[in-house]
């Protein structure tokens, strides 16, 4: 029998088993309800918390989508806090269907790892980047390239877990952590990285190309 933590993020399992002991409870009670809404909430948790294994795009010079979902914007903006220059963002809505487990775009060193406390506003709203609850990663991979992947909570994300920490080494595609629930992912790249998708484009973590590095990139 398969190790449900191997198939289900964390903090999936406890998730699953309360719902296991509503549905036990019912029985027990004589409770219909009960134990329809303990099979419901089992089936509704394992299903948001799966995390399944991907064949992972390893190629140097792409840069890998962190996140499933869908592109709700492509854009250039000045991002100071991390990487002190202009950068292009690509933003990635996960709906609360999705797999949100994260994964890194490229292999490469934890830089820094940062979490921001903010609000709960719908992740897809422009000003979420800037006030929601939020962790950012950077990352360093061959030749000093840099890149942000920020993790956005939305409304119903109350959680963001990150599996990684300054100094770690991570391969691409390598999980770096979730956001519980509805919620957004943002990555910022140098100036000089090629984007491969656009808006409206749906995505999946580990598997999508996003942008590819120029040859001369550094």
């Amino acid at each position: 029998m398969p190790n449900i933590q191997k198939i289900i993020a964390a903090p999936g399992p406890r998730f699953v088993l309360a719902s296991a002991v509503l549905f036990i409870l019912g029985l027990a009670l004589n409770s219909t309800l009960l134990a329809l809404l303990g099979v419901m909430g089992g089936g509704f948790f394992a299903y948001f918390f799966r995390d399944p294994e991907r064949t992972i795009h390893q190629e140097p010079e792409s840069i890998i989508s962190p996140a499933d979902g869908k592109v709700i914007l492509v854009d250039e903006v000045q991002e100071d806090k991390f990487l002190g220059r202009p950068a292009k963002r690509v933003g990635i809505f996960m709906n609360v269907l999705d797999v949100h487990v994260n994964r890194s775009p490229m292999a490469g060193t934890v830089v820094v790892t940062k979490h921001q406390p903010g609000k709960f506003k719908i992740a897809c709203r422009q000003d979420a980047c800037q006030c929601n609850e939020q962790q950012a990663t950077l990352l360093e991979g061959a030749e000093g390239r840099r890149l942000l992947v920020v993790q956005i909570a939305g409304l119903l994300a109350r959680r963001i877990i990150s599996y990684v920490q300054p100094g770690q080494k991570l391969e691409q595609g390598e999980r770096l952590g979730m956001i519980c629930f509805g919620s957004r992912v943002d990555l910022y790249l140098p100036l000089d990285a090629e984007i491969q998708v656009k808006v409206g484009d749906r995505v999946q973590a580990g598997s999508s190309v996003v942008a590819r590095w120029w040859l001369d990139a550094a």
